[in-house]
């Protein structure tokens, strides 16, 4: 500590001297000049002499609002080791400690008078000329040379600038295009920003943080409702706030805000004594697979057979809120998970759980039968009549926060200890609730009288209610508690937007995380793997990582896309570790598919979860080949055995490889190029022939033809036939498949010239011996065509797929 105070009373000296023109704050590559009035003239990179603060709007070094309207300050003066900036419009000073490290500086506000009057406090904007890459979540801009950031240093000084009352970050997501099955390379070109923290600017970017006073309660537009109220929370408002500003190497900037994170006391998670921001096991695939205290072992052979050390259960939890296990899978509840959890922990395997967050289940000890006060509010009246045990018909004074219907799934008031529905609200005075439903979700009916309070119920699509801020902890706790008995190692905040029922947005994001992480064991603190699916600049310190991106909405290749390739992105930009999202292995998977995945898994050194049933296992012929390229690719890829160049091949998603284990820490690396032909069933003249041709581009040599035909019946036909299959080369090759394909089965050509028919599911139905004669693809452009007789309704259709093999390439494990 002797260090940073000298460094301090030296800044001091600076201080004091320059207060006539300039006072300088510097690090050992980063100086910040603030003039007389408290406004930002330089952010000036010392090492490479280029000053990045841009000059094309006001920037003062913290700004306030008061009564609706923005100031900023009019005078800063400098007093012992405090600065002090003065609003002399509101006759408010702020008083705020600097200190001076090395490599980084902090700002905290030590004191505001009057401070009843502020609404809330923002750091900066702070503007650069930086415009390149721009880390939204974590607060850095950064070119080549030089990275400049902001980092809040306490739970409750939050990214970004007060937009919204209700603390909602704004995002610019891939769903806003209603877009979820796709497949084209437009990625590229596009950015999707979460939060601004930091944000693009006409001129370059800006840095920014607030703390917002929430010493009283507001009426805020919240989650799909134009009232809500967002109760008073006293944390003390945005006295206390801190923040860290810093410019550094960009090369170096991840390593700096660790080092923040430990002198602070942020959050510094590590994964075998490595922190987790920079530990290549931080993007770890895993596979989920609803797993039972029975079928444990079988889960647990899968998880080894594909090399990995994660199994997570996508769905363990009987209810949301109490977080009781489901009795069937757990009859012990949290001791049968603490079994399963030491049980795979002898194999070498770590078990983990999905969440919701502060979603709460209808049937969960919180709502029934006794509902918990703190079941988070849109608003609250009176009753203006007193109410029976029976009556439907309920009077209250304002209709204001119950006849907003657009997200109320529930319909749902709670008064005392019974909740009720309720179908509509009357049009005009006197206000009633009307077709109401008593006593719902196993409550009990009683009596009231007039005045007593009632309030309308939050609540979500899931057909869940929610917590309000002292709940939301209550269950973080709870959920903590879970860890620490069970000893699980990995968790999914998902449905984090849920804690947006407090009213206070980002904030109790982070305060439902934060929550989680201080009461976790000394032994688990910081080394749980955790992602969310609603990101933020605080959690960036508690969040592990990221894994969007969903496999229900399509096939196992198509389903989001694009939405995943630009999250890669996202990652890259926010100095995080990097994952695909879910994919799930189905009957149908085929192991093309897989290593389709796996490719694209290494390109980008993502992770990904694999989800799949024992059903699905059990029923794909392709089981054990899919295990075994897991097993292989993943390994090859925490080795970091692929060349930067193979990776920018392998993120395209037009290219195909596969890879064959040569020896403990070595691989054959084989590309391939794909042509696709579809040939449908369609009703034509007699005597019009009936073919589909492609011209296609071989960059390989010249080599036999390999395919893969599979015969896809008219939506809603189960029967379906294909014979006298014929693939033609060059108008030139005719070959003519010994083969007839019923309905989704499929026929592959081998290397060895066999032909092998399979089901739907990759179950081998039949092997013919090899072909004779086999057409040559030559090298450049080729003309395919095909043709075959159906029987089958309009509509079905050969689905080929030509493959080229390019030269093997050999992969060696490196060190990393």
């Amino acid at each position: 500590m002797k260090k940073p105070c000298l460094i301090i009373f030296l800044l001091c000296l600076v201080m004091a001297a320059s207060f006539a023109q300039e006072t300088t704050f510097e690090t050992s590559n980063f100086r910040l000049l603030l003039d007389q009035q408290g406004h930002v003239n330089s952010l000036f990179d010392k090492n490479n002499k280029v000053e990045y603060h841009s000059g094309d709007q006001p920037s003062p070094f913290l700004r306030i609002r008061v009564s609706g309207k923005v100031l900023f300050p009019e005078k800063m003066e400098v007093r012992r080791d405090l600065l002090i900036l003065t609003f002399a419009q509101e006759d408010i000073r702020i008083k705020i400690q600097p200190k001076a490290y090395s490599d980084y500086l902090s700002f905290e506000i030590v004191s505001i008078s009057s401070i009843h009057k502020v609404d809330w406090v923002v750091w900066g904007p702070f503007p650069t000329t930086i415009r390149e890459i721009i880390g939204e979540a974590v607060g850095v801009v950064r070119n080549d040379d030089f990275a400049i950031g902001i980092q809040a240093l306490n739970v409750k000084t939050l990214g970004g600038y007060p937009d919204a009352e209700s603390d909602i970050e704004p995002a610019y997501d891939i769903f806003e295009t209603g877009d979820l099955v796709d497949l084209d390379a437009s990625w590229r070109n596009k950015k999707y920003y979460r939060g601004q923290t930091a944000k693009v600017s006409e001129n370059g970017s800006l840095l920014q943080a607030y703390s917002r006073n929430r010493n009283k309660d507001r009426i805020i537009a919240n989650v799909g409702h134009d009232r809500y109220l967002a109760p008073a929370f006293e944390d003390g408002g945005p006295v206390g706030s801190k923040i860290a500003l810093f410019g550094s190497s960009s090369k170096f900037v991840l390593d700096l805000i660790g080092k923040i994170e430990t002198q602070e006391g942020l959050p510094h998670p590590l994964i075998d004594g490595e922190w987790a921001k920079k530990s290549r096991k931080a993007t770890s695939s895993y596979l989920i697979l609803d797993f039972t205290v029975e079928n444990l072992d079988r889960a647990l052979e899968f998880t080894q057979k594909a090399g990995l050390e994660y199994l997570y259960h996508g769905g363990p939890f009987r209810n949301w809120g109490h977080f009781d296990l489901k009795k069937e899978s757990f009859p012990d509840n949290w001791k049968s998970l603490k079994a399963c959890v030491d049980r795979a922990r002898q194999k070498g395997v770590q078990l983990g759980v999905h969440t919701l967050s502060n979603f709460i289940s209808t049937d969960d000890p919180y709502v029934s039968p006794k509902p918990d006060p703190g079941l988070a509010k849109v608003g609250i009246s009176s009753l203006a009549k007193p109410l029976t045990r029976e009556d439907n018909v309920i009077h209250i004074e304002s209709p204001d926060f119950f006849n907003q219907m657009e997200n109320n799934s529930l319909q749902a008031v709670q008064i005392g200890d019974e909740i009720i529905r309720y179908r509509s609200v009357s049009p005009e005075a006197p206000w009633r609730l009307e077709g109401c439903l008593r006593g719902a979700y196993g409550t009990e009916p009683r009596a009231y009288s007039e005045g007593t309070s009632i309030g309308k119920l939050i609540d979500h699509a899931y057909q869940v209610f929610l917590g309000d801020v002292n709940l939301s902890k209550e269950m973080a706790i709870r959920l903590a508690r879970l860890f620490n008995e069970t000893g699980l190692k990995q968790v999914s905040f998902d449905g984090l937007e849920g804690t947006w029922s407090t009213g206070m947005g980002q904030y109790a994001r982070s305060l439902f995380t934060k929550t989680w992480f201080d009461h976790l064991n000394a032994d688990l603190q910081g080394k749980v793997i955790n992602d969310a699916s609603n990101p933020s600049h605080f959690n960036w310190h508690i969040n592990t990582r990221y894994n969007w991106g969903e496999p229900w909405y399509a096939g196992f290749r198509e389903s989001q896309t694009n939405y995943r390739l630009m999250n890669q992105d996202f990652y890259q930009r926010n100095l995080l570790p990097a994952m695909l999202g879910w994919f799930s292995m189905r009957p149908e998977t085929s192991l093309e598919d897989t290593e389709w995945l796996l490719a694209r898994a290494s390109g980008f050194d993502a992770g990904f979860a694999f989800n799949l049933s024992f059903d699905a296992v059990e029923k794909n012929g392709q089981s054990a080949a899919i295990f075994a390229a897991i097993r292989n690719w993943e390994k090859a890829r925490m080795a970091g055995a692929f060349t930067a160049e193979q990776k920018s091949r392998m993120q395209d998603i037009q290219n195909e490889f596969s890879l064959v284990p040569e020896g403990a820490e070595k691989w054959k690396l084989i590309p391939y190029q794909i042509g696709r032909v579809e040939h449908p069933h369609i009703l034509k003249q007699p005597g019009e022939p009936l073919q589909t041709s492609i011209h296609w581009e071989n960059p390989n040599p010249s080599q036999p033809l390999q395919f893969l035909i599979s015969l896809v019946p008219a939506s809603g036909e189960s029967v379906a036939k294909a014979s006298k299959i014929t693939l033609t080369v060059n108008q030139f090759y005719a070959l003519e498949i010994p083969v007839t394909l019923k309905a989704n089965q499929q026929v592959k050509l081998m290397g060895n010239g066999d032909l092998v028919v399979y089901d739907k599911y990759w179950q081998e139905l039949e092997v013919l011996s090899g072909l004779e004669v086999i057409p040559e693809l030559e090298n450049g452009t080729n003309e395919l065509s095909v043709t075959a007789d159906f029987e089958a309704a309009p509509g079905a259709t050969l689905k080929v797929e030509i493959k080229s093999q390019g030269p093997d390439e050999t992969v060696i494990a490196m060190d990393r």
